[in-house]
C-alpha cells in the first residue's frame, strides 16, 4: 500500500512529500505508542532504569508528529493504557479472586484518559514556537487533576516517581516532583523534536539545533544541582530504629488480622530490645512501628511497658478509636514516662481501603461491603510535625507518600527529619512497596530531609536526604533496622515555592492550549479565505 507522507492539517510543520510503503501507517505508529508506553512502565522501581523514562517520551511524541486531535487522543490512550496496566498488577492481589480483574483494568482505564486527553491537547500546542516545552507543559498539568479525580485522586506512576535517582532528582530540591516531571518529559520531546527535524532536512538547521540544546538542557541542570544537595546534620544526629513484624500475604483479607499484626510487631520489637541489652545494636534515641500495628481505643499497659523498656520515646502507628466510635489512621508520640501524647491522623484516605466512594452504588457490586465495614475518618493536618525525641519529626503514612502536600507541609512545620509508616502487606509480593519507596526517595530531596520509612512487611528503610538508601528490608520478613540519621533544618526551595510551582505550570499549559486552539482557528480561517479567492478566480 503507497502511502504518501504529508502533513495531514493546514499549519503544520510541513514533511517532504516522499512515497514509501507500510502495511499501514496507523498500526505502526499504534505500536510505537505502545511500545513506549511500557517502556515507561519498565523505568520505574524497582528498575534502575529512569533514563527509559525520556526515551520513552520521545517515542510518543514521534508518533504524536503532524497527528489530528483524536488521533492524538487514541495514541495517547494506548500509551498510558500500556503503562498502567503492569504498573498497578498489585491491585489484583490487594482485592483477591472475589472482585477479579475489573477493577484493576477500570483503573488503569480511568487513568489512560487523562493519557489520551493530554495527547490530544499535544497536537494542539506542538505547533506553537518552542511546541516541545508547551507539550511538556501540558503532559505534566494533566498529573493535576489526576491527583484530585477519581476518588479523591490517585497519582500513582507520575513522571516524577520514575526519578529516585539519576540526572534529573536534583531538581526535586528546586521544585518538586512537577519540576522534574518537566524535565523528563521536555528532554524526550526534544529529543523526539530533534530526530524529526534533522530527518526532515537532512541537515543542521536552528530549529534542529535548538531542539538538541533543549535535549540537554534539563539534564545539564539536574547535574549541575547534584552538589547543592545537602546531606550533613545541621542539627545534630538522630539513631532511629523501626520495627517490621511482618504479615500474611492475604490483600484486604488482612482486616481481620489486626491481633496479629500487634503480636508480630511486640515480637519484634522484643527482639530488638534484647539485640540492644546484648550491645549487638546501637541503643535508638527513637522507635517507629509501621502503620496501623496495632488498635488505641484506651489504656495500653503493654504498649507502655515496652516503650518503657527502651526507654526512649516511640512512634506508634495505630488506629486510633475516637470518642464517638470513629477510627483515625493515626501515628501517635509515645513518651516512655508519661504514655501517649501528641497524634498525626492521616489525612488521604485510601479509597475502597480505608473508606468508599459513592458507598450506595459500591454495595450493589462488591462482595468486600457485604461485612459491616466503616469508613475512617481524615485528618485535618494538626500535628504533621511531632515534637518527639529532642526534634520536630515530619509525619506522612504510607498512600500519603504519592501528594506532595503532606510531607511539604511537615517540612514547612519544621520537621528536621521525616517518617513514614506504611502497612503494604495489603498489596502482596509485587512492585508496589518498592514503587512506594521510589516516592519516598524522590520527598528525601525534595526537602532535604533523611526519610525512615516503616513497614509491616517491607520495604522499610532509611533513606539519606540525597535519596540514596542506606539500609533496607525484604519483603515478607520480620527485621528491623537501626540507623544514624542527619536533622537538617534548611528549607529547600521546594517547599518555600510550595504548590506555586504546580500551579504555575498548570496556567502555563492553559495558557498554551488556549493559543494552539487560537492558532489552529487563524490557520483554517486563512485556508478557507485562501480557498475561497481561489474559486472566486
Amino acid at each position: 500500500m503507497a502511502v504518501t507522507v504529508a502533513d495531514p492539517e493546514p499549519g503544520a510543520p510541513q514533511l517532504p512529500a516522499r512515497t514509501r510503503r507500510f502495511p499501514r501507517a496507523w498500526l505502526l505508529r499504534l505500536a510505537v505508542a505502545l511500545a513506549s508506553g511500557f517502556a515507561y512502565y519498565l523505568s520505574f522501581a524497582p528498575r534502575p532504569l529512569w533514563w527509559l523514562a525520556p526515551l520513552a517520551f520521545a517515542g510518543f511524541a514521534l508518533v504524536l508528529r503532524g497527528r489530528r486531535f483524536r488521533g492524538g487522543f487514541g495514541y495517547g490512550f494506548a500509551f498510558g493504557f500500556v503503562f498502567f496496566l503492569p504498573l498497578l498488577t498489585w491491585l489484583l492481589d490487594f482485592l483477591g479472586p472475589d472482585f477479579g480483574p475489573w477493577p484493576w483494568l477500570g483503573l488503569s482505564f480511568a487513568l489512560a484518559l487523562y493519557y489520551g486527553l493530554a495527547g490530544g491537547l499535544i497536537t494542539l500546542v506542538w505547533r506553537l514556537p518552542a511546541g516541545p516545552l508547551w507539550a511538556a507543559l501540558v503532559f505534566i498539568a494533566l498529573e493535576t487533576p489526576r491527583a484530585w479525580f477519581p476518588f479523591g485522586g490517585f497519582p500513582w506512576g507520575r513522571v516524577a516517581f520514575s526519578q529516585p535517582e539519576g540526572a534529573f532528582l536534583p531538581l526535586a530540591s528546586i521544585g518538586g516532583a512537577p519540576l522534574v516531571g518537566l524535565a523528563v518529559v521536555l528532554t524526550g520531546f526534544c529529543l523526539a523534536a530533534f530526530a524529526g527535524r534533522l530527518w526532515d532536512a537532512r541537515r543542521f538547521t536552528r530549529p534542529t539545533v535548538l531542539a538538541a540544546v533543549g535535549t540537554l538542557v534539563p539534564v545539564v541542570a539536574g547535574l549541575a544541582l547534584w552538589p547543592t544537595i545537602g546531606t550533613g546534620a545541621q542539627d545534630g544526629e538522630l539513631t532511629v530504629a523501626t520495627v517490621q513484624g511482618n504479615a500474611p500475604d492475604i490483600g484486604l483479607a488482612l482486616q481481620g488480622e489486626r491481633a496479629l499484626l500487634r503480636r508480630n510487631t511486640i515480637a519484634e520489637s522484643q527482639r530488638l530490645l534484647d539485640a540492644v541489652h546484648a550491645g549487638k545494636v546501637a541503643k535508638p534515641d527513637l522507635l517507629v512501628w509501621p502503620e496501623s500495628a496495632t488498635t488505641v481505643n484506651g489504656p495500653d499497659p503493654q504498649v507502655d511497658q515496652l516503650v518503657a523498656s527502651f526507654g526512649v520515646p516511640a512512634l506508634i502507628g495505630a488506629l486510633y478509636e475516637l470518642p464517638d466510635g470513629h477510627i483515625q489512621n493515626s501515628v501517635i508520640a509515645w513518651d516512655p514516662r508519661t504514655g501517649p501524647g501528641q497524634r498525626y491522623a492521616k489525612q488521604q484516605l485510601v479509597p475502597f481501603g480505608e473508606y468508599v466512594p459513592a458507598r450506595k452504588v459500591a454495595e450493589l457490586v462488591t462482595p468486600f461491603l457485604d461485612q459491616e465495614t466503616v469508613d475512617m475518618l481524615p485528618g485535618d493536618g494538626s500535628n504533621s510535625a511531632l515534637a518527639v525525641a529532642g526534634t520536630k519529626v515530619g509525619v506522612f503514612v504510607c498512600y500519603e507518600t504519592a501528594f506532595d502536600y503532606p510531607a511539604r507541609d511537615a517540612a514547612r512545620a519544621g520537621a528536621e527529619l521525616l517518617v513514614v509508616p506504611t502497612n503494604n502487606a495489603w498489596y502482596g509480593p509485587g512492585e508496589m512497596s518498592r514503587q512506594q519507596l521510589a516516592m519516598s526517595r524522590l520527598r528525601a530531596v525534595e526537602h532535604g530531609r533523611a526519610v525512615v520509612v516503616s513497614a509491616v512487611s517491607g520495604v522499610s528503610a532509611i533513606v539519606a536526604p540525597d535519596g540514596s538508601v542506606t539500609s533496607s528490608t525484604g519483603l515478607f520478613t520480620a527485621e528491623s533496622l537501626v540507623g544514624r540519621v542527619p536533622l537538617r533544618t534548611q528549607t529547600t526551595l521546594s517547599d518555600q515555592l510550595g504548590a506555586w510551582t504546580e500551579y504555575g505550570l498548570l496556567a502555563l499549559a492553559i495558557a498554551g492550549v488556549a493559543g494552539g486552539l487560537v492558532l489552529r482557528f487563524r490557520t483554517r480561517r486563512g485556508s478557507a479565505g485562501t480557498a475561497a479567492g481561489e474559486a472566486a478566480d
